[in-house]
């Protein structure tokens, strides 16, 4: 992918084609508009979200593993990527665009399980709490809102640069944001970032920062696991991270992906695909 390709957010990347050609894609209401959801294999459903400033391509390298044995659904969240803001801003009207999507897809094929990466998996928490007949379980995957000291994260901006300026830029948000190696950051990571900062119009912390996971957990009457990336950099200290979660669960399956930052599944996606497999294989734990 060239420099110019970078520059266009436009110019789709093959990998992400050939999934999209794969895909079936579904619209279902939310807000003034609708909510874009893209669905591959058959099975058990599980539903992928993404982080804040993403959008369903945040699960690119992790779909195909999945769809093996599922029916994978990947969301484009309200106020990102092809979707419309929510009617209101709040995580209610985030969950109710998202209840009301997974009955129109799934109806009697409901519980499904819900994996969600960092505002996804708050989105998803609440969404457990608040309409408990979508959600079989949550995974969540390197969330905020558990009230645990943020990491320092250096962002530079970039607007207005140009070149390899603008490059090293890019990288640097990168590796301060999302990513742990520097040789993880490839043309495909550098251009997600730009495109999917493009299309985000939803104003994300508050939804998350500091506490709204611990407020909505006690209200979720499903299992609550969780995969964290050893050095995710929003959100570090993996064991702190547990430590919070199984104050709600005590039981809750807690795995830490070896080497890898914040975006666990894009920099580590094989350890990161066996890890979140084996989790969903397990028997649904039973709350105490």
């Amino acid at each position: 992918m060239s420099e110019a390709t970078l520059a266009r957010s436009d110019e789709v990347p093959a990998e992400v084609a050939a999934l999209e050609a794969r895909a079936r894609r579904i619209e279902t209401p939310c807000g003034d508009g609708v909510m874009v959801w893209r669905v591959w294999g058959q099975g058990d459903p599980v539903v992928l979200g993404h982080g804040a400033q993403g959008s369903w391509m945040h699960w690119t390298r992790n779909i195909d593993a999945l769809a093996e044995k599922r029916m994978v659904i990947a969301a484009d969240l309200p106020g990102h990527g092809d979707s419309a803001m929510p009617a209101t801003p709040g995580q209610a009207g985030i969950s109710r665009a998202l209840a009301t999507g997974l009955r129109e897809i799934l109806g009697d094929a409901l519980p499904a399980d819900l994996v969600g990466f960092s505002f996804g998996g708050v989105a998803f928490t609440f969404l457990a709490a608040l309409h408990p007949d979508v959600a079989r379980r949550v995974i969540l995957v390197g969330c905020g809102g558990l009230d645990t000291p943020v990491g320092h994260v250096d962002l530079k901006r970039a607007s207005g640069l140009k070149g390899e300026e603008r490059r090293a830029v890019l990288k640097h948000n990168l590796l301060a944001l999302m990513l742990h190696g520097e040789d993880c950051i490839d043309e495909f990571a550098l251009w997600q970032l730009v495109a999917n900062a493009r299309r985000a119009r939803l104003n994300v912390p508050g939804l998350v920062l500091p506490d709204r996971l611990t407020f909505i957990l006690p209200d979720v009457t499903v299992p609550v696991d969780a995969i964290w990336g050893e050095f995710d950099g929003p959100h570090p200290e993996p064991e702190v991270q547990e430590e919070v979660l199984r104050r709600f669960q005590p039981e809750t399956d807690f795995r830490v992906v070896a080497g890898a930052g914040h975006w666990a599944m894009f920099e580590r996606p094989d350890e990161f695909n066996r890890t979140l497999i084996d989790m969903l294989d397990q028997p649904l734990r039973k709350l105490a």
